[in-house]
Formats: C-alpha cells, structure tokens, sequence
C-alpha cells in the first residue's frame, strides 16, 4: 500500500504508523481497483516444465496417433455395420423367379463369397467342395474390409510414429564441459506492489560452494547481464547468460528490495519464474527447454496467507541437467529445473504484519537465486526406432488371421443355427437355372 494512502483503509487491510494502510497476509493490493484481494494461484499458473526441442514432442505424437487411429477405427465399424445391414435388408426381399432386381442383387452378393466358399457347413461323411452362398459373400467382403481397414491404421501407425526415447548417462570430462553452451534467461517477478525503484544489491554473483576453496565473488556484470521491469504483478528481475558454460557448480545471486518514500512498503506475497535454457544447430533452428512457475509458500503449507518481509532470504533453488540430443546433430541443451523454494521472513497474521511494517529494521524483503549445475553426468537422448520388415509382415499376417477368423465363427454360428442357411445356396441355383431353362424354351418356340 502507497505511504499516501491514509484512512481510511480498504477491506481485508490493516492500519499502521496510526495513517498507513496495507493489505492483510496473502492479500495483494489492487491500485486500478483500489481494493486488497487474496492472492491464489490457479492450475495453469502452477510449475510447469516444458521442452520445444522437436524431440520431445513424441507423447504429442502419439496423442495425434491415437486421435487418429480413434477416428479411422469409428468409420471402419460404421462400414461395416453399413455393409451387414444393407445384406440384411436384401436378404428380407423375395427371391421370386429369378427376374427381379433383389434376386440379381443377392446373386452377386453370393458371387462375392472368395474366403469361405470352402468353408460351409456339411453333413458328416461328406466331401468337401466349393460353394458361393449369399451370408458367405456377406462375411467375405466384411472381412476384407475389416482386414484393409486394419492394415492401413498399422501402416499409418508405422509410419507415424517416431519410436521410444532412449536416455543414458556419460561421466563428464573437461572437454565436454567447455564446449557445452547455452544462452539461459531467468525472470523472476516479486508479486507485489512494489517498483524496481525500490531495488538495491543487484551488482554481486557468488561462485562455487560457500566454506570450499572454489568459492569466490565477482561483479555480476562479469557473469550475465542483468534488468528490472516494471509489470502488473510487480518488479521483474531479467537475468541474461550469453554462452555459459557449465564449468560453474553453484551459483548465488541475490538482491533486495527495500522502503523508500512515497512508495509502497518492501513487501510480497509470492514470487513468479521462467527459466529457459536455448541453443541453435544452425541459424534456422532455435530450441529451447524451459521451466516456469509460481510460488506463494514452501511445498504443503500453499494454503497458508502469508506476506513476505524482513532480514531471511527468501531462496529460489534451481536445476540444470545437461543434455545431449543425440538424434539432433548431437544438441547439447540444458533442461532447468525448479527444485524448492524456502521462504524466508513472513508473517502470516495481522499482528505480526503490522510490527514488520512499522520497524525500521525489517524495512527490506531479500531474495536469492540458487543455480545448481548438475554437471558430472550428462544424459544423451537418443531414438530407438520399432521393428524392421519382418515385424511388419508378422503384424500384417495377424490382422488377416484375426478378420478371417472372426467371420468364420460368425458363419459358423449362423450354418450351424439356422438350418435354412445351410443349403442357400443350391435354391439359388435352382432358381437361376428354372430361369434359364424358361428363357430358352420361350427362344426354341419363337
């Protein structure tokens, strides 16, 4: 809350210094709307890890694959019910004396019958011989159809998909280490009300683990380069990292924010990030890991309001994993992730808030960056393709047992049950030949 704001004080505010008002633990002051709102955090705002490497994208592949493979599968069903329910509705026509359209209809669909024209019922003792029936063309073409229908989704799938990720792990040396670069960006946004003018302490990097002998500190300019922005949700710290390499094991930064006049008190309550790490191939093709998020409290106690201020940092922890993408001319990206973050001084009830705001001592909120390279193994992602031809043709050659073999024990059922079935065919050919003989009776007398 602005030091000329007065009483009297908004909802959800306390008073301090007799004529200052500031927003509740967890409360975030709304200067369009001039009112103290909770502050929370909503799933899409939640940690997100994310990689534009094109890689990566294989579960997007898949999910693509299966969208369409869903839909392939629902128009091949409808086909065949389509083609079983256009069968039955003719097989419900008379057959009459062979002169109607419906018999000539029924007559081809007989004709049809190429897979299980062998395959007939037949009396014990009987020998087997080819026969061409009307549910035996029916079950034929169904069958092939499903047998077509499957073989273009396994070819699709094969030529679709990319294969499996394969992830291994190689001890770093020197070499590796060197020659292993990144541009690395990291924003962080202290949500409050507070501006950049209000920052001090930004011009330090510590190097190494603090009590080694590798320990050191440097002038951050040296290291990367370095802004503040004024946003909506509060000053952004914007950290830049021109090819770093990752000979650095840890690495502090940290900055403050403190009271000045006319301003809004050195207070937060949470902080928002975006970690990306990028690298280039060559000059068309950019790809880029990144991490980003928003943190109002340490893991399990999100719930509780809190508005941070005082002496403790507040530590914002993160991890770099080098990777080598094998299968991308051996691209070397590095994946940041968010590990922790510890809070530093809080207060989380009113009373205590109001003693932070009106002390001198705890006029400031500290906030740290820990960056840990994690670079004694580097992970190397590579591809593993399926299988070659012979899988290929395995998986063919089941699909078309499976097609044949479903419509098999359908005509199977069908011949067995319902007696009429059985002969059909021999009616259908007495029929024609009635026909026939007729049409060449009428030719003879003519």
């Amino acid at each position: 809350m602005s030091h000329n704001l007065q009483v009297p004080c908004p909802r959800n505010s306390i008073l301090y210094n007799q004529t200052l008002c500031s927003c509740s633990p967890g409360y975030l002051y709304n200067t369009t709307t001039k009112t103290c709102s909770l502050f929370t955090v909503s799933p899409t705002d939640e940690w997100v890890r994310s990689s534009v490497v094109k890689y990566s994208s294989v579960v997007q592949n898949y999910q693509k694959l299966i969208k369409f493979q869903l839909f392939y599968t629902t128009t091949l069903v409808v086909a065949l019910l389509v083609w079983l329910l256009l069968c039955a509705l003719v097989r419900l026509r008379d057959l009459g004396d062979g002169r109607s359209i419906w018999f000539w209809i029924r007559w081809r669909i007989s004709r049809l019958d190429v897979t299980f024209s062998t395959r007939h019922w037949l009396p014990d003792q009987t020998p087997v011989r080819k026969r061409e029936t009307e549910l035996g063309g029916t079950f034929s073409m169904a069958s092939w159809m499903l047998f077509i229908g499957l073989f273009v989704a396994l070819t699709h799938q094969n030529v679709s998909r990319k294969g499996t990720e394969v992830y291994g792990m190689k001890a770093t040396n020197a070499p590796d280490l060197l020659s292993f670069t990144n541009d690395l960006q990291l924003n962080v946004t202290t949500i409050s009300t507070m501006t950049c003018s209000q920052l001090r302490g930004l011009d330090t990097v510590a190097l190494g683990t603090p009590g080694f002998i590798d320990y050191r500190l440097a002038p951050l300019s040296t290291f990367a380069n370095f802004s503040c922005a004024n946003s909506t949700k509060g000053p952004k710290i914007i950290l830049t990292i021109k090819n770093c390499p990752l000979s650095y094991n840890h690495v502090y930064i940290s900055w403050h924010f403190v009271d000045t006049q006319n301003a809004f008190p050195a207070s937060a309550i949470g902080f928002q990030f975006n970690f990306t790490a990028r690298n280039r191939i060559d000059d068309d093709q950019e790809y880029a890991n990144f991490v980003s998020g928003t943190v109002k409290n340490e893991k399990g106690l999100e719930d509780m309001r809190v508005t941070y201020r005082g002496e403790h940092t507040n530590l914002l922890r993160f991890n770099l994993f080098p990777r080598v993408y094998l299968n991308l001319d051996h691209l070397e990206l590095v994946q940041p992730l968010f590990h922790e973050f510890r809070p530093g001084s809080y207060a989380r009830d009113e009373k205590h808030l109001q003693s932070l705001l009106q002390s001198t001592e705890h006029g400031f909120i500290n906030v740290t960056v820990a960056l840990n390279f994690l670079s004694d193994f580097l992970v190397e992602i590579d591809e593993q393709k399926y299988g070659g031809a012979v899988v290929f043709l395995a998986d063919v050659g089941g699909l078309y047992c499976l097609s044949v073999a479903f419509f098999l024990l359908l005509l199977f059922l069908c011949e067995s049950r319902v007696k009429r079935l059985r002969n059909e065919d021999q009616l259908m050919q007495r029929i024609r030949k009635r026909r026939m003989a007729v049409d060449r009776w009428h030719k003879v007398h003519q």
